[in-house]
C-alpha cells in the first residue's frame, strides 16, 4: 500500500497525517502548551497510604499526587495491557506470558477504562484459569508502601480535573521492535504476529537474547526482525534503563527522571514501515531529530525522510486542513451521492447510511447494495480518522438478501482489520445493525479541536423561535401584576424579533389586551436566541 506521512511542527503544535493512496486516514495532534505526562518516569516519594481503597499517593512533583493501584505494586503484568495505552499510536498486544491477580477497583470502573486504554491490548492471562484462581491473596498496601517512601514509578494517566495522575511501579520502556519489562523475567511475542512459524523463530531469539533479571516482548514491528535488529534494540533499551536508574541515584525526590518521546518521533517509531513511500517534515529541527532517530532505529528508512521546503504549508499543499474540517461535520457524502451521519453521544457513536442523491441502475437491491459496500469503506476511514471509541452503532440500510449482507459483512471487516486499534465486529442483525467495539488510545478529534457550543450548551440543538415566543408569553402574564398600565420593553434577539412581528404577532396582540398597554420590541444582537429582557418603560 502506497503510505504517506506528513509532519508539520511549530511553536504551538505538532500534526502528523498518516495517508493511504493519498487519502487522510489518521491525524495524531499535540498541543505544547497541553502536554501529557503518560510515559514519563518519576523519583517521587509516598504521601498517603489508603488501606480503604488499596491505593496510595505519590508525590510526582506535579500539581497533584499521584494515584498507585496496590495491583500496579504487587504485579508484575498487570500493568502490561496498558503500558501502550500512553503512545497515542501504540498497537501491541501479547501472548499470555504471566498470570494476574484480580484487580481491587470495581467491575464498572474497570470496564469503563477498557473501553478507554488503547486499542490493540490482550489480556495477559485468563481471569478464570486454574493458575490464577491458585494465585495468593496478596498483601496490602500498607504492608507494600509507607509515608515517606521513595521509589520509581511511571504514569500510565494524565491527571484529570478532578484526581491526580495514574502511575505504576512495573517500569516498561518500548523500542523500536522490544518492550524492555526491567522488573519481568517472562518473553511474549505479538499476537498480531500471527505466522505460527515466525512466532517460533522470535520466541527463540528471546530465549538467546534476554538479559538476567529483565523480560521482552517482540512487538509487531519486530514481525521479520533478525538477531542484529533485536540486539540493537535491546542494547538501546538496557542502556536507556541505566541512565534511567542513575539518574535516580543521584536526585531527590520527586524528580522527573526520564521524558518520554515527542508525538514525532513516537508516531515515527510505532507506524514506520516498508509500506512509506515517503516522510515529509515541515521544520529544520525536527527533521534533523528525525533524520538522527532514524538512522538508529531504521536506517534502511533513512532515505525516505524528507525535509519540505516549499512556500506553503506541509497541510496546505496536500489539502489536509479540509479534510480535518471534513471530519468535524456530521454529514460525510460518499462519491455515488449517498451519504452517512455521523453522531457521538456520552454513551456510543451512532452511524447512520442513508441512500441520498443515489438512486441506482438496475433495482432497489442493487442501490442498496452498492451504497452500503462505498459507506463501509468510508464509516471505517472516518471511525480512524475522528478516533472514535467505545461502542459504535451502525445502522446500514436494510438488505433482503443474505448474500448481500454477508458481501457488506465481509467488506466491514476487511476494512476494519487496516485499523491498528482493537475491535470487534458483530454480525449485521436482522434490523441491519452492526455493533463494533473499539478501544480508546486518545480523545476523538472532536473532542480535541471544539468545545461545547455556548448556546446549545452541547446538545446541538436551540429552542424554535415559536417556543421562545411562548415561553416570554408565559413569563410576562406570570407578572402581569407588574405592567398593568404601564408600556413593556421587551429586548430580544433580532430573529426573535422578526418572528414577534411576523407569525407569532398574535401572541403580542394578546398580551396588549390582556394587559391593556403597549409592547415595544427592542433587536439586541448580542442577545443569546433563547434569552430576553421584559422591562418596564
Amino acid at each position: 500500500m502506497n503510505k504517506k506521512m506528513l509532519i508539520e511542527c511549530d511553536l504551538h503544535q505538532t500534526r502528523i497525517a498518516i495517508l493511504e493512496q493519498d487519502r487522510l486516514a489518521e491525524i495524531f495532534i499535540e498541543r505544547h502548551e497541553q502536554l501529557g505526562v503518560v510515559g514519563n518516569i518519576y523519583f517521587g516519594r509516598v504521601n498517603r497510604v489508603l488501606p480503604g481503597m488499596q491505593a496510595a499517593f505519590v508525590d510526582v512533583g506535579l500539581d497533584r499526587d499521584a494515584f498507585l493501584y496496590v495491583s500496579e505494586v504487587t504485579d508484575p503484568l498487570a500493568t502490561f495491557d496498558e503500558v501502550e495505552a500512553r503512545e497515542s499510536s501504540s498497537e501491541e498486544s501479547t501472548d499470555s506470558i504471566g498470570t494476574l491477580d484480580s484487580d481491587p477497583r470495581p467491575r464498572l470502573e474497570q470496564a469503563r477504562q477498557d473501553i478507554e486504554l488503547d486499542a490493540d491490548e490482550a489480556p495477559l492471562a485468563d481471569p478464570d484459569s486454574e493458575e490464577l484462581r491458585r494465585t495468593p491473596e496478596k498483601p496490602s498496601i500498607d504492608q507494600l508502601l509507607k509515608p515517606g517512601q521513595e521509589l520509581m514509578v511511571q504514569v500510565l494517566k494524565d491527571a484529570m480535573p478532578n484526581k491526580g495522575a495514574r502511575v505504576t511501579t512495573q517500569i516498561t520502556l518500548p523500542g523500536r521492535s522490544l518492550v524492555l519489562l526491567p522488573n519481568v523475567t517472562h518473553l511474549g511475542v505479538s499476537r498480531r504476529i500471527e505466522d505460527e512459524e515466525e512466532r517460533q523463530r522470535l520466541r527463540q531469539l528471546l530465549e538467546d537474547l534476554q538479559p538476567q533479571g529483565v523480560g521482552l516482548i517482540v512487538r509487531t514491528a519486530g514481525e521479520g526482525s533478525g538477531r542484529q535488529e533485536l540486539e540493537s534494540d535491546l542494547a538501546y533499551l538496557s542502556k536507556l534503563y541505566r541512565r534511567i536508574g542513575q539518574r535516580c541515584e543521584r536526585v531527590s525526590a520527586p524528580t522527573l527522571v526520564h521524558r518520554d518521546l515527542d508525538l514525532a518521533l513516537r508516531v515515527v517509531r510505532d507506524y514506520l514501515t516498508s509500506d512509506y513511500s515517503v516522510i515529509w517534515v515541515d521544520g529544520e529541527e525536527t527533521y534533523e531529530r528525525l533524520v538522527d532517530f532514524v538512522d538508529q532505529m531504521q536506517p534502511s528508512m533513512l532515505n525516505r525522510v524528507k525535509l519540505f521546503q516549499q512556500d506553503s504549508g506541509l497541510f496546505e499543499r496536500f489539502a489536509i486542513e479540509e479534510e480535518i474540517e471534513a471530519a468535524l461535520n456530521t454529514k460525510v457524502w460518499l462519491k455515488s451521492g449517498g451519504h452517512i451521519v455521523i453522531h457521538p453521544t456520552e454513551a456510543l457513536v451512532a452511524i447512520d447510511v442513508n441512500t441520498g442523491r443515489y438512486v441506482g441502475r438496475l433495482n432497489l437491491e442493487d442501490t442498496v447494495l452498492t451504497t452500503n459496500l462505498e459507506a463501509v469503506q468510508e464509516i471505517v476511514r472516518q471511525i480512524r480518522l475522528r478516533n472514535l471509541g467505545g461502542i459504535i452503532v451502525i445502522d446500514l440500510i436494510d438488505m433482503e438478501e443474505p448474500e448481500h449482507r454477508e458481501q457488506v459483512s465481509d467488506a466491514l471487516a476487511k476494512e476494519m482489520a487496516k485499523d491498528r486499534a482493537r475491535n470487534r465486529v458483530l454480525n449485521i442483525s436482522e434490523f441491519g445493525l452492526v455493533e463494533i467495539t473499539r478501544k480508546r488510545s486518545r480523545p476523538s478529534l472532536e473532542r480535541l479541536l471544539t468545545q461545547p457550543c455556548p448556546y446549545c450548551r452541547g446538545i446541538g440543538r436551540i429552542k424554535s423561535l415559536s417556543t421562545i415566543g411562548l415561553d416570554l408569553r408565559r413569563q410576562i402574564l406570570q407578572q402581569r401584576s407588574r405592567f398593568q398600565d404601564r408600556e413593556i420593553l421587551l429586548r430580544v434577539h433580532p430573529e426573535v424579533a422578526r418572528a414577534l412581528q411576523r407569525e407569532s404577532q398574535p401572541i403580542l396582540r394578546e398580551l396588549e389586551h390582556a394587559l391593556r398597554t403597549e409592547i415595544l420590541i427592542q433587536s439586541d444582537s448580542g442577545l443569546h436566541h433563547e434569552r430576553f429582557d421584559i422591562l418596564e418603560v
